[in-house]
């Protein structure tokens, strides 16, 4: 029996797991695969206090690192299901059970698919979701970059360094992105624009892929272009299936609490990329673990 279970070790589940340890609970870490969430598919970040820039698997390293400090343990597997049994819950974990008095959630959100026909099949032969995964991959290619806000120019930006061109398509007439990655990319000698353009269908061949349909947002007008690498940026979904059963997610699957990151259930915590909040970055992923991670304390004090 522990006292914390943290679902997910991305910032906002590693600081969690720190403050909380800190307080000398027990905490155990539950992950799917490395450390750090979506840091690991971030190349540059440049946002983050008291660092000027540093890359995305580089901090998650740090804050991994930091969040051990205290004793808190990590085990790797796939969240399927939590149940709530009043002072007990029961976080079930492939082949696991865990039992803990209180239950932070931190399962992040993953990339939104466009779908459209040809995404799924192409999926890692030509398309792809992270450019620092497989930005590599693409030598001296045009690629194409389909997303109008924060990650899909920052991506894009990233991917320059690989690529002969790239291509931003965006549904709009002009970025969501913030204006100092916007003067980047409008000052790139690689970066090219498609406005009031949506992907309607992915093709290739046995191997890759070899083409991109887009139809005007305005006209309905299609156009095809030959593509050797689409990379989509369009937005996130939360990663709350194992979560339904709980009553605990409004209609879009976000997860609701209040500010003291307390869900609609006594002892369940929900913080960072998977809440309903206004702003999802790492800093306020950490300040919401930061919160968490003494609430637990305060709940399972007064249990005591």
């Amino acid at each position: 029996m522990y006292d914390v279970i943290i679902i997910g070790a991305g910032p906002g589940g590693m600081t969690a797991a720190l403050y909380a340890s800190r307080s000398d609970l027990s905490v155990l870490v539950i992950e799917r695969g490395a450390p750090g969430g979506q840091l690991m598919n971030t190349s540059d970040v440049e946002n983050y206090p008291g660092f000027e820039s540093i890359t995305g698997p580089d901090l998650a390293m740090k804050m991994y690192d930091n969040s051990s400090n205290f004793g808190a343990t990590h085990a790797y597997g796939n969240v399927t299901r939590l149940e709530n049994d009043g002072l007990v819950k029961r976080v079930y974990c492939d082949d696991e059970v865990y039992e803990a008095k209180t239950v932070i959630i931190a399962s992040g959100s993953e990339h939104r698919k466009i779908g459209i026909p040809g995404e799924e099949e192409y999926a890692g032969r030509g398309v792809s979701y992270c450019a620092v995964c497989d930005g590599a991959f693409f030598k001296e290619r045009h690629l194409y970059v389909v997303g109008g806000g924060d990650s899909a120019v920052e991506e894009g930006l990233y991917l320059t360094q690989f690529a002969s061109k790239v291509t931003i398509v965006h549904r709009r007439e002009e970025l969501r992105a913030q204006k100092i990655l916007q003067d980047r990319a409008f000052k790139n000698e690689k970066i090219d624009f498609m406005w009031n353009k949506v992907p309607v269908e992915i093709t290739g061949d046995d191997k890759k892929i070899t083409n991109l349909t887009l139809k005007d947002t305005k006209t309905d007008e299609l156009t095809t272009v030959d593509a050797e690498g689409i990379f989509i940026y369009i937005g996130l979904d939360p990663l709350t299936e194992p979560f339904q059963e709980l009553n605990i997610t409004n209609g879009e699957g976000w997860i609701e609490t209040n500010n003291h990151m307390e869900t609609r259930i006594p002892g369940v915590y929900a913080i960072g990329d998977v809440r309903d909040t206004v702003l999802r970055q790492i800093a306020t992923a950490v300040g919401d673990g930061s919160i968490a991670g003494q609430e637990v304390y305060k709940y399972i004090t007064s249990l005591d």
